[in-house]
């Protein structure tokens, strides 16, 4: 059983308990009221009309029309009907505050009738007890007063319940969205090495005996790609570990600044890729600017999955708003038919980091029919940041600014 529940059965069977034992108490001062002294069938139905409190809560029809027929009978019978007249009100409450108005009204009506009844049958017998003026004003004023204070205690009662539904929801919402994001961070990190390390493993051993020099290149480049894989995975896992800080990651997200890097180990592989920077470089948001790396990164991918070798233009533009990046190879071997419709896995995580951040990405073969594109553009982000300088405008990078790797390639 819950921590709740388990409070509140205990709350309601303390109140059971200490209303019956006041009403009892309370009965002992019949006699001084005028009123018939309690006997055996009195403190009976004391006990029926306060004891069933303590499940108030879990059966608050049942407990209301216990309370108030046993008030009914109580009162009938010539005896004080103040002693029982608690557990009434406290019913009343209950059944407004557990059911909704089309059973709480006529219950409090109820509520009243009786307390009206009670006050008649006083002023039938005769008894100088009260006005019946007062009694009428009471059997009207209570039960609507407390009717009230449990209708509001309902709605806030529903407005938790609805609260905690919706927190739920967002919480599994931002559970999916972080498995998504996660399983887009291992696809492009994995994915793009293991496809380089393909590569240049392929690359050794074709030239293992005829070109050493290109095979140890090869196998540097593999070294390295390793190694940077390691590190992304570790930064990842890092940001992962339960009471990491993700504010100081142990290295920096990648960005525009390394496309350079980037090119450089798919060239190094024998796939000739050129780096072109247009317009004045902008800083971006750290979001931003790793999606724009990811997108890179999953094209050279797929040009290294699925055509070797082709002649591949990176093409980064800043424009006054919107910054417009561009992978486009020329021939090669076939693009896959899925290729165009975007539903592989790595495609359908560069489309959910351009919507992510409020861009767009058109992914498909070229118009002349020779070769495949994609394009990317992101608005540019106000806040500060490193700029990804990477070359000037509208020139090349040049192979002197890259890895040895890249330039031997």
């Amino acid at each position: 059983m819950k921590l709740r529940p388990l409070r509140s059965t205990l709350v309601n069977a303390l109140i059971g308990v200490a209303m019956t034992g006041l009403a009892l108490l309370l009965g002992q001062d019949a006699a001084a009221q005028r009123w018939p002294a309690l006997d055996p069938v009195a403190y009976a139905l004391v006990v029926v009309v306060n004891l069933p409190a303590v499940v108030r809560t879990r059966f608050p029809v049942a407990v209301f029309v216990l309370a108030q027929s046993g008030f009914a009978v109580y009162a009938a019978l010539g005896y004080w009907p103040v002693v029982n007249s608690l557990a009434t009100l406290l019913a009343t409450y209950t059944l407004a505050s557990e059911r909704p108005a089309r059973i709480s009204v006529p219950g409090a009506a109820v509520t009243g009738l009786t307390w009206l009844g009670a006050g008649l049958l006083d002023e039938l017998n005769g008894a100088d007890h009260g006005s019946l003026a007062a009694a009428a004003g009471q059997a009207v004023v209570f039960p609507a007063v407390l009717w009230w204070f449990g209708t509001l205690s309902r709605r806030a009662t529903e407005l938790t319940r609805a609260l905690a539904a919706e927190q739920e929801e967002r919480a599994l919402r931002e559970v999916a969205y972080e498995r998504g994001r996660i399983a887009r961070e291992l696809h492009d990190v994995v994915a793009h090495h293991m496809a380089v390390i393909s590569v240049q493993s392929g690359l050794a051993r074709f030239v293992f005996d005829s070109d050493p020099a290109t095979a140890r290149t090869a196998l540097d480049t593999i070294a390295d790609t390793g190694t940077e894989a390691l590190d992304e995975l570790r930064r990842m896992l890092t940001l992962l570990r339960e009471g990491a800080d993700p504010r100081a990651p142990d290295r920096p997200m990648p960005g525009l600044a390394r496309l350079g890097e980037l090119v450089a180990r798919v060239r190094s592989g024998g796939t000739p890729v050129g780096l072109t920077v247009l317009g004045d470089a902008r800083p971006l948001g750290s979001g931003a600017d790793l999606c724009a790396y990811r997108v890179v990164q999953e094209s050279l991918t797929n040009v290294l999955k699925h055509a070797p070798g082709a002649a591949t233009e990176v093409v980064v533009r800043y424009g006054p708003r919107h910054l417009e990046v561009s992978v486009t190879n020329e021939g090669g071997r076939p693009i896959p038919a899925q290729m165009p419709t975007g539903t592989g896995h790595g495609l359908i995580g560069m489309r959910e980091r351009a919507k992510l951040y409020g861009g767009r990405i058109d992914i498909g073969p070229r118009d002349d029919g020779d070769g495949f594109a994609v394009r990317l553009t992101l608005p540019l982000a106000a806040r500060a940041g490193a700029p990804p300088a990477t070359a000037r405008r509208g020139e090349p990078v040049p192979d002197d600014r890259l890895p040895p790797a890249a330039r031997e390639g």
